[in-house]
C-alpha cells in the first residue's frame, strides 16, 4: 500500500489561489438579472439558470429583445451567443451599442439568417452622428448555431474593433483630423433583439421566413463589460481601464484580421464604387496607411 502524505501548506495555498481565481473569473461575468432589462417580447425573452443564460424567441406574432441597465462611454464588451439553428432565413439576431437622439452613435453586430446548410452572414456597421453606410459583411469560419461563440466590441478613443472568439475582423479608426466623425461623446446602451426582417435579410428579401419552423431561438451567456459606466452625469471606469482604453492591434492581431478579410469578407463599403460614384468615403483611403 502506498504511503499517504498529507498535503503541504504550499500546495493547499496553491489550491486556494486557484479556487479564488476561478471564483473571481466567474464573478466577472454579468448576471442577466442584474445587468439587463427585458424590454420587448411579451414573455419571449427568458432569463434562466439563475441569471446565467438568456434566450430570445421569435414567433410570427412578435420577436423579443433586451437592453443593458448601464450606459457606457468606451469599453470592451463581450457576449457569447448561440444563433438560431436550421432554416433561419428571414430572421435577424442583432447585438449592438447605441445612443439616443436624432444624431445617434451606434456600433452593430447583426446576424442574418440562412437556409439550412448555408452560412450565416455577419453584418457590421458603425453610425456616427446619425449617419451609417459603413457596412462590412462576413461569413463565419464555424457553425454559429452549434455552440456558443464570443462576439466582442472594443471601443476606445482611438478605434472600434469587432472581434469573434478573440480574432479581430474589423477595425474602424478615429480619423477625426481628416473630418471623419467618430463616436466619442455619447453614452451608449447595449441592446439585443431577435426579429423578422424577411423583406431584406436573406438574399435581399428573396427568401422569406418559414413560420412552420417557429419558434426561432437565440441564446446568450457570459456577458462581460470592462467599461466606463455612465452615472449621474459622468463616467466611472473599471479598475482594468488601462488594459483596453489605449489598446491597439499588434502585428499578430492585424495578421488575423487580414486573414479573415481575405477569406471571409463578402461585402465592404470601401470597395463599392457604384454606391459612392463621387468617391469612396475618406476613411476608406486612409485607414490602412495610418
Amino acid at each position: 500500500m502506498a504511503a499517504f502524505h498529507s498535503p503541504s501548506t504550499a500546495s493547499i495555498g496553491m489550491v486556494l489561489l486557484l479556487l479564488i481565481g476561478f471564483s473571481m473569473a466567474a464573478f466577472a461575468y454579468g448576471n442577466f438579472y442584474h445587468k439587463f432589462d427585458v424590454v420587448w417580447g411579451d414573455g419571449r425573452a427568458v432569463i434562466q439558470e439563475g441569471g446565467d443564460l438568456l434566450t430570445l424567441s421569435l414567433h410570427k406574432t412578435s420577436g423579443s429583445g433586451f437592453q443593458s441597465k448601464d450606459e457606457y462611454l468606451y469599453g470592451k464588451i463581450d457576449m457569447q451567443l448561440k444563433l438560431v439553428p436550421g432554416n433561419s432565413a428571414g430572421t435577424v439576431t442583432a447585438y449592438w451599442l447605441s445612443s439616443k437622439g436624432e444624431a445617434w452613435d451606434e456600433i452593430d453586430f447583426e446576424f442574418l439568417g440562412n437556409l439550412s446548410g448555408q452560412p450565416y452572414i455577419l453584418h457590421t456597421n458603425v453610425f456616427c452622428q446619425g449617419k451609417g453606410n459603413r457596412e462590412q459583411q462576413f461569413y463565419l469560419w464555424f457553425d454559429p448555431t452549434a455552440d456558443f461563440h464570443t462576439y466582442s466590441i472594443l471601443w476606445n478613443p482611438e478605434r472600434i474593433v469587432f472581434s469573434v472568439d478573440g480574432i479581430p475582423i474589423r477595425e474602424f479608426k478615429n480619423l477625426e483630423f481628416l473630418g471623419v466623425p467618430f463616436p466619442k461623446n455619447q453614452k451608449m446602451r447595449l441592446y439585443s433583439t431577435l426579429w423578422n426582417a424577411d423583406d431584406w435579410a436573406t438574399r435581399g428579401g428573396l427568401v422569406k421566413t418559414d413560420w412552420s419552423q417557429a419558434p426561432f431561438k437565440a441564446s446568450y451567456r457570459n456577458f462581460n463589460a470592462d467599461a466606463c459606466v455612465w452615472s449621474s452625469g459622468s463616467s466611472y471606469c473599471s479598475s482594468n481601464k488601462n488594459a483596453w482604453f489605449w489598446e491597439e492591434l499588434n502585428f499578430a492581431k492585424k495578421g488575423q484580421m487580414k486573414w479573415v478579410q481575405n477569406n471571409y469578407m463578402v461585402y465592404n463599403y470601401c470597395e463599392d464604387t457604384k454606391r459612392f460614384p463621387q468617391g469612396l468615403p475618406t476613411e476608406c483611403t486612409f485607414a490602412d496607411i495610418l
